[in-house]
């Protein structure tokens, strides 16, 4: 199959249990929660969403014919002099696009792999590192992971229900707009009193990087 990208970089991860670790995101366009048009997010699944999923645009982005172009890409992107070469699918969501395929394509060029997805679509097998970010109003296909990370606060939705499923960290990460600073503060307060859980920030946002 061909992949719809709408881009590919190399930066630091900034959010999450592996904040720092430097990693070409590999951005898919399309979502199964939200079209991404801005006249359809009051109808959305998911109202908050503050990344562009739209289209091929961006860096690197395009429509690449088959797993080994797409693999070569990401590849290309990694220091060449760089060892433990790690890559984010993320998009939108990236299980509409990631299959096995491509999973086998980036193995065989030395990447550990990871997905950030909403958990509405089942895993293909072979991913190394999973995290799942739950919405409200969706329903959870993906209940065991590496990391479960709810934005917060989400109307309808209670993190303290997903504390039984199997993963290995449960974290919460304020959301972005307006509010920040009030959300910041009610996922602090909530970690305090719920010690399970930990802290996620974006510290992309915070220093300035991609």
């Amino acid at each position: 199959m061909s992949y719809a990208v709408k881009e590919i970089f190399y930066t630091l991860q900034g959010e999450g249990a592996l904040t720092g670790r430097p990693a070409v995101f590999c951005r898919f366009a399309g979502c199964n929660l939200w079209s991404g048009r801005e006249e359809d997010r009051t109808e959305a699944v998911c109202t908050f969403c503050d990344t562009d999923f739209v289209g091929t645009d961006g860096s690197d982005g395009g429509r690449y014919r088959d797993a080994a172009a797409l693999a070569d890409r990401i590849a290309a992107l990694w220091p060449k002099e760089g060892a433990a070469r790690f890559v984010v699918c993320t998009g939108g969501e990236p299980l509409l696009q990631l299959d096995p395929p491509l999973i086998k394509a980036l193995h065989a060029r030395g990447f550990e792999i990871a997905v950030e997805t909403n958990g509405t679509i089942a895993l293909p097998p072979g991913i190394d590192w999973v995290c799942v970010s739950p919405k409200a109003g969706a329903p959870l296909i993906v209940t065991a992971g590496d990391e479960l990370k709810i934005v917060v606060p989400q109307q309808g939705l209670d993190p303290l229900a997903f504390g039984g499923l199997d993963f290995r960290r449960f974290s919460v990460q304020p959301m972005d707009g307006p509010e920040r600073a009030r959300n910041t503060e009610w996922a602090i307060r909530f970690c305090l009193e719920h010690p399970h859980w930990q802290l996620s920030l974006q510290t992309h946002k915070m220093t300035g990087i991609r």
